[in-house]
């Protein structure tokens, strides 16, 4: 698949809508700086053509992501028959980004919107310091058990 057609496919297909617009953390894959595999969820965003997040530029999936900026993640449900996405991609990251909108968005959906002006308020009074994380999806595989199953890749 090309980037294009990935692109196309995570802007147009009703089970990644699904997906993306859910309550569901994405869980990144990344390699840590000691060379061993770490998953750790995140709260995201699809902005059409990266997936973003935002996280303290101190924090150890940062520094292990800038130092091999190679990812996966994938966002599934808990249900029968699940939908899952998953996604490799290559990660940029960018400093100094202050509080960014993208952090407070993507929360928003696993925040909850009963709870989230209280954790609003909270996150923008630390007067935090994030580094923004976009990934940019090289091979994606969706899987919805009705026509599209898990594959040998």
């Amino acid at each position: 698949m090309t980037y294009e057609e990935i692109v196309d496919t995570l802007n147009t297909d009703p089970f990644v809508q699904k997906l993306l617009a859910a309550p569901i953390p994405a869980r990144l894959a990344y390699i840590g700086l000691d060379g061993t595999p770490r998953v750790v969820p995140v709260s995201y965003l699809w902005d059409g053509s990266h997936f973003v997040f935002a996280s303290p530029p101190e924090w150890y999936k940062i520094k292990s992501i800038v130092a091999n900026p190679a990812v996966a993640f994938s966002v599934d449900t808990t249900d029968f028959p699940p939908l899952i996405l998953s996604v490799r991609g290559i990660a940029t990251v960018e400093f100094d980004q202050g509080l960014p909108e993208v952090y407070v968005e993507a929360s928003r959906r696993i925040v909850g919107e009963d709870r989230m002006p209280d954790w609003e308020r909270a996150v923008r009074a630390e007067n935090r310091n994030m580094a923004l994380v976009r990934i940019k999806p090289t091979w994606i595989k969706v899987v919805d058990f009705e026509t599209r199953y898990p594959g040998p890749n």
